[in-house]
C-alpha cells in the first residue's frame, strides 16, 4: 500500500511541479507498477479458496464420476484420465507465483438427464451422458471453475453462496474467455511473458508429438526412475501369488498406482497366510483386482479393493457355488446359440459394462424365454462362425467393426432376425479382418518396441486395433530418442502418470 502511495505521490509531483522533469519512461513504468497493484487488490477481493473451488465444482464431479460410469468402460477411463489432469491444473493455480500455464484441452463425460443446447462441442448418446470437450486457459480459481460448470450446461447459481459477491461473479463470468490486457512496453520493461501472445500462439498451433516429449521427458524420467523399485516389488509380488495359487492371470480393472497395486497384492498375500484353506479352489482362475467382489461374466474372481478380508474370505468360499451357476449360464447360451441358427454368444470384457455372473446369467435367461417364445425360423447351423454380445443399454441392433453383433436384450425378435440376415456376409468379412488386424497390431507393438528402445508399449482398451496401428505405423516413421527404457501407453490425452509412464493420444500431431 505504501508502494501505491509513493507512486502516486510521484504522479502528483510530476504533474503539478513539471520542473522536477521526472523521466517519461519512470512515469510509465510508475502507472503500469499502480495498475497492476490495484488490480492485484481487486482479484484478491474474489479470490476462491481451494476448498471453496471444490464446494462449487460439486455439481460437476457428481456429474462426470467414474464411480457413476461402472457399466460404460470407455467413458469411465476418459474421465478419470481427465479428473486427473483437471486436478493437476487446479493445484498449479493455486501454487504462489505459479505463472506457466499452457491451455488444457479436455473431455468428458457428463451424465444428463435431459439433453440441453449449448455452444460447446457435445454428442449425446442413448445411454444417458454426453461428451463434452472444452479448453482451460484461465489464470484463476473463479474464473477457472465458471468455465468447467459453463462448458458442461451446469448452473452458476450457487456461487453467489460463497464467498464471492454478485459484482465479482458476473465479472469473472464475462472475462473467463477474455485475458486482461496490459500495454506491451510493461513486458518489455519486466521481461514477463505476454499471456495473451502466449495463448494466441497455443491457439494457432497445437500441440505436437516432439515438442511435448520435449517439455515432459525429465518429468517422466524423474517418476519412472522413483518408481521401479516399487516396479520389481509388484512383479515379485505378482509372480509369487500366482505360483503359489497356481493362477492363471492377476488383472486390475482401472489403471491404479503401483504403489496401490503392491498393496492390494501384500493384502491377498496375509490372507493367503491366514486361511490356506479358503483358497484350495482358485487354480486355473484369473484373479482381477476391481470394485467389487464375485465372479465376473467372465468367469474371473473379482476382488473388491475397498472390501476387507472378510468379504474376500466369503468369495472364496463361495466359488463351488460360481462354478455351477457358471456351467448352467454356458448351457443357456448354447441354447440361444441353437435358436438363433448356431450364432456364438460371447462377452468381451474390454467392450462390455462389468456385470457378476449372476447378473449375466439374468440377462441370458431373460433374452432366452423371449426367444423360445418367438419361435424364430433360423434354419440350423446357418449362422456358425458369426458372433453376438449381449447389451442391456441398447435399443437397436448393430455390428461392430471386429464383425460381432450388438443385441439389445429388449430387442424385437422380428427386427433381430431381420437384421442379423441382412448383415451376416459383412459380420463375416469383419472377423475375417479382425484377425488380419490382431495379427498386424502385435507385429507393430514389437517392431516400435524394439526400434525405440522401449520398456513397454500398451494401449488403453478405449483405443481401438484400427487406432493403435496407424499410431504405431506413423511412430515408426519417426525419431525417437526421447522415448528410450520409457513406459508408452497409447491413449486420448497426453499425460505423464504418476509412476512415469508417458501418455499419448493416438492421433498425435507432427
Amino acid at each position: 500500500m505504501f508502494c501505491c502511495l509513493r507512486a502516486v505521490r510521484s504522479l502528483k509531483l510530476s504533474t503539478e511541479h513539471p520542473q522536477l522533469k521526472i523521466p517519461k519512461s519512470h512515469i510509465l513504468v510508475l502507472k503500469l507498477c499502480l495498475e497492476k497493484i490495484l488490480l492485484q487488490c481487486i482479484l484478491q477481493s474474489r479470490a476462491l479458496s481451494g476448498a471453496d473451488a471444490i464446494n462449487a465444482l460439486r455439481p460437476f464431479y457428481f456429474a462426470v464420476h467414474p464411480d457413476f460410469f461402472g457399466q460404460h468402460p470407455k467413458e469411465r477411463e476418459v474421465n478419470e484420465n481427465s479428473l486427473k489432469r483437471l486436478n493437476g491444473y487446479l493445484e498449479n493455480l493455486q501454487k504462489p507465483g505459479f505463472r506457466s500455464f499452457k491451455p488444457t484441452q479436455l473431455t468428458f463425460y457428463v451424465r444428463e438427464r435431459e439433453p440441453n443446447s449449448s455452444n460447446v462441442q457435445e454428442s449425446f448418446s442413448a445411454s444417458g451422458f454426453r461428451a463434452v470437450s472444452f479448453t482451460l486457459h484461465t489464470r484463476d480459481l473463479l474464473s477457472t471453475v465458471l468455465d468447467i460448470l459453463n462448458s458442461c450446461s451446469l448452473s452458476t447459481e450457487h456461487i453467489q453462496s460463497l464467498n464471492v459477491n454478485s459484482q465479482a461473479h458476473q465479472e469473472a463470468k464475462s472475462t473467463v474467455n477474455r485475458p486482461i490486457k496490459w500495454d506491451k512496453t510493461y513486458y518489455s520493461f519486466t521481461g514477463f511473458k505476454d499471456p495473451e501472445e502466449e495463448l494466441e500462439q497455443a491457439q494457432r498451433v497445437e500441440t505436437t508429438l516432439i515438442s511435448w516429449l520435449d517439455d515432459n521427458e525429465a518429468s517422466a524420467v524423474k517418476k519412472l526412475k522413483k518408481s521401479l523399485p516399487l516396479r520389481k516389488e509388484l512383479e515379485r509380488l505378482k509372480f509369487e501369488l500366482s505360483h503359489q495359487l497356481q493362477l492363471s492371470d492377476i488383472r486390475w480393472q482401472r489403471s491404479w498406482g503401483i504403489a496401490h497395486r503392491c498393496s492390494q497384492l501384500h493384502s491377498l498375500g496375509r490372507l493367503v497366510q491366514q486361511r490356506p484353506e479358503v483358497l484350495k479352489n482358485v487354480k486355473g482362475r484369473t484373479v482381477v483386482f476391481t470394485d467389487r467382489s464375485g465372479m465376473s461374466a467372465a468367469g474371473h474372481i473379482m476382488l473388491g479393493t475397498m472390501d476387507v478380508h472378510h468379504h474376500w474370505t466369503k468369495i472364496f468360499e463361495r466359488l463351488p457355488n460360481y462354478y455351477k451357476l457358471q456351467k448352467r449360464l454356458l448351457l443357456l447360451e448354447d441354447r440361444i446359440s441353437q435358436l438363433l441358427g448356431g450364432i456364438q454368444v460371447i462377452y468381451i470384457e474390454e467392450l462390455q459394462p462389468l456385470l457378476t455372473l449372476e447378473e449375466y446369467y439374468e440377462t441370458l435367461d431373460s433374452f432366452y424365454n423371449k426367444l423360445r417364445d418367438s419361435r424364430l425360423p433360423f434354419h440350423p447351423r446357418s449362422l456358425r462362425g458369426l458372433q453376438m454380445i449381449l447389451e442391456s443399454d441398447r435399443y437397436a441392433p448393430s455390428l461392430h467393426e471386429f464383425g460381432h453383433f450388438i443385441i439389445p436384450t429388449v430387442c424385437d425378435p422380428a427386427t433381430l432376425q431381420w437384421f442379423i440376415f441382412a448383415k451376416a456376409q459383412e459380420a463375416r468379412e469383419n472377423l475375417k479382418r479382425k484377425e488380419e488386424m490382431m495379427i498386424t497390431e502385435k507385429e507393430l507393438i514389437n517392431t516400435s518396441t524394439e526400434k525405440f528402445s522401449l520398456d513397454r508399449l500398451y494401449k488403453e482398451p478405449s483405443v481401438s486395433s484400427a487406432q493403435m496401428i496407424g499410431c504405431c505405423k506413423r511412430l515408426l516413421e519417426e525419431s525417437l530418442p526421447y522415448l528410450q527404457g520409457m513406459h508408452l501407453c497409447i491413449s486420448h490425452f497426453y499425460s505423464v502418470l504418476q509412476d512415469g509412464d508417458l501418455c499419448i493420444p493416438w492421433n498425435w500431431k507432427n
